[in-house]
């Protein structure tokens, strides 16, 4: 595997909670921004469970959110909050995929598969 892939929350969650097994090859080809970290890190239940996420989220490589991505999530949310239901969250997750060129990972493709040039997995 050559090209990097950006995991959308839901797939860390499982990743995390056993429910999904990710190879050695995924994991080193794959990638986070903060807002994906953020979300797994606020649902942890105690210490010891935080503790067990991070060493996890280490794993991945993280992608840094800057001002382009913040832009266009605004343009993305202009154009998508009212008659898609867009979340601040998914604006920035599909920013970061169109800026860096990576194609995103996700179950929920009925958040994302209304944006252009967004490839989903």
């Amino acid at each position: 595997m050559s090209t990097l892939i950006f995991l959308d929350t839901c797939i860390v969650i499982d990743f995390i909670n056993g429910k999904l097994d990710l190879s050695k090859d995924i994991i080193d080809n794959s990638c986070i921004n903060s807002i994906v970290d953020m979300e797994i890190v606020v649902g942890a239940k105690n210490k010891r469970e935080l503790h067990t996420i991070n060493k996890k989220l280490n794993s991945f490589k993280k992608v840094k959110i800057d001002q382009d991505i913040l832009t266009l999530a605004r343009e993305l949310l202009a154009k998508y909050a009212l008659s898609h239901n867009m979340s601040i969250y998914d604006a920035i997750i599909a920013s970061t995929c169109l800026i860096y060129d990576l194609p995103l990972w996700t179950y929920n493709k009925k958040d994302f598969r209304y944006i252009e040039d967004l490839v989903l997995i």
